[in-house]
């Protein structure tokens, strides 16, 4: 694969001073001439419908109007082919091993020094995948790990627009209103839902929601208080 060309990045974070100091580290220690910052989900997808797209995005995943890696699969799915690096606190093994996953092009946790995120997007630029220290892949587990990898697998079929559309659905909005929502045709959103339940291979809108509620952190980290 040849090198990336990363001289633009958006920054997907809702910490105001975190945002200017990765700001700062990304344009001295990564090369970057422009970063952008935003601090919503929505918003953030709202920027990647225009033109021209960055060139990297960093993208917290503890987001206020997201939940676990379903903000990731969204970015995933508006980005295309733009690398998204998961720069996060929330280090547990289980959490990384879900978003790469999901699609990150790397793991960057949020205490880590500037030669980390130099090295990280070193490797990036190179077309790999970047792994934080001390990771270690999950090996040989079941139940419900599985159950997890399988739910993101599925939910990484669907397009940016399904998986709006099931987010509204999570959130018990019925096709008429997730229409108004999204200013649809009602026979659209019920294309969408079909089609949604076909990828996800469930028969019913609660059984979506299960296997939408498999990647919050919620689910993946059950003993966290």
């Amino acid at each position: 694969m040849p090198d990336r060309n990363l001289k633009t990045a958006l920054i997907i974070d809702d910490h105001p001073l975190f945002c200017d100091a990765l700001s700062i580290t990304l344009r001295t220690v990564a090369g970057l001439d422009q970063v952008e910052t935003l601090d919503r989900l929505e918003t953030a997808l709202a920027r990647l419908d225009l033109s021209p797209l960055p060139d990297v995005i960093v993208l917290d995943l503890n987001l206020p109007d997201v939940t676990g890696l379903d903000g990731l699969l969204r970015v995933k799915a508006a980005a295309g082919a733009v690398p998204v690096v998961v720069v996060s606190s929330l280090t547990d093994n289980r959490i990384i091993a879900g978003a790469l996953q999901a699609g990150a092009a790397g793991f960057v946790p949020k205490h880590s020094r500037r030669e980390v995120f130099r090295a990280a997007f070193e490797a990036i630029r190179s077309g790999g995948i970047w792994l934080p220290e001390g990771y270690v892949p999950p090996a040989g587990e079941s139940g419900p790990a599985n159950a997890r990898e399988n739910a993101l697998a599925r939910l990484a079929l669907l397009t940016r627009q399904q998986a709006k559309i099931l987010q509204l659905i999570c959130e018990g909005r019925l096709n008429k209103q997730i229409a108004y929502d999204l200013s649809i045709a009602e026979p659209t959103v019920k294309a969408h839902v079909s089609a949604i339940m076909r990828k996800l291979g469930v028969q019913s809108r609660t059984q979506a929601v299960l296997i939408a509620n498999e990647v919050n952190f919620s689910t993946i980290l059950p003993d966290q208080g």
